[in-house]
């Protein structure tokens, strides 16, 4: 430190003038009104909150049909969800060869801004393979001698062919019964889905078509699923109603009738054709 010498004369405090001291004043108080015209709106605005829009998978949808949905809740052009497969890396199984039909979960599913068509059918498969991937499942499958992949194609045709909950163990059951006996599945709902449509009509052309989903011309479970269950459905695969059933016909709404008598099934096809000429008719 230098000290100062005895005869070096004190340093005097520079003291603003009045007119700079009002001069500061001023400038102090612009800063503070300044400040309040940004601050202010910004504490007394109400945050913004994104609207989260939903889409809603039904149980049964087929993949096209939730392509379709995607595409529109994303406003996106038509094929774009489709296209997305190739590029969403899904968490298939490998039995699924890159298909996820079967695997676009059926729920209620977040929609925002920074959705994309892959993030969206990511989120459903994701899903179903943990819902799929459950302990009863895995162990329900095994217990009939399937794969959890045999198990969701069941379930999708079970999903497809009952009418209602209580059904679809009774459709269960005569997919595993004739499945057991070397029986081909016979299933209407195989050929509208090889045939891209949704009818109660079958005529004996369809069941002559050349396609690996025609059940009527070949053994065992078409080569995917043909829509996408829901637990209940998946539920009813895993554990079908106990029974001797081989044959179902839906006869009137509500009315579905079970037996493993052939002659029996042709009377009930028979009711069942009277009531549709009629219904055509009235």
């Amino acid at each position: 430190m230098v000290n100062e010498s005895p005869d070096t004369p004190p340093r005097r405090k520079l003291r603003p003038s009045r007119r700079g001291r009002l001069a500061l004043l001023v400038g102090a108080v612009l800063v503070l009104v300044v400040a309040a015209a940004v601050l202010v709106p910004l504490l007394t605005r109400e945050p913004t909150t994104e609207r989260t829009r939903s889409l809603v998978i039904p149980e049964g949808w087929r993949a096209s049909q939730v392509y379709e949905a995607v595409d529109k809740v994303l406003d996106e052009p038509s094929g774009t969800a489709e296209k997305a497969v190739a590029t969403a890396d899904l968490p298939l199984p490998a039995a699924a060869k890159g298909n996820p039909e079967g695997y676009l979960f059926p729920a209620t599913y977040p929609v925002t801004s920074g959705t994309t068509p892959e993030s969206l059918l990511r989120y459903m498969v994701d899903t179903a393979v943990k819902r799929f991937g459950a302990d009863h499942i895995t162990a329900g499958a095994r217990r009939n001698g399937v794969t959890v992949y045999q198990t969701v194609t069941i379930a999708a045709i079970v999903q497809a062919e009952a009418d209602t909950a209580p059904d679809m163990g009774k459709v269960s059951r005569v997919v595993h019964n004739r499945l057991a006996r070397d029986m081909p599945l016979q299933m209407d709902s195989t050929l509208n889905y090889a045939m891209n449509r949704s009818t109660l009509d079958t005529t004996t052309g369809d069941t002559k078509i050349d396609s690996p989903y025609n059940s009527y011309e070949r053994k065992g479970l078409p080569p995917t699923p043909i829509g996408n269950p829901g637990e209940q459905a998946m539920g009813a695969a895993i554990s079908p109603t106990p029974g001797p059933w081989l044959y179902f016909v839906t006869v009137a709404p509500g009315d579905t009738r079970f037996t493993a008598d052939y002659a029996e099934q042709q009377r009930n096809v028979a009711e069942f054709n009277r009531n549709r000429r009629s219904a055509a008719n009235g």
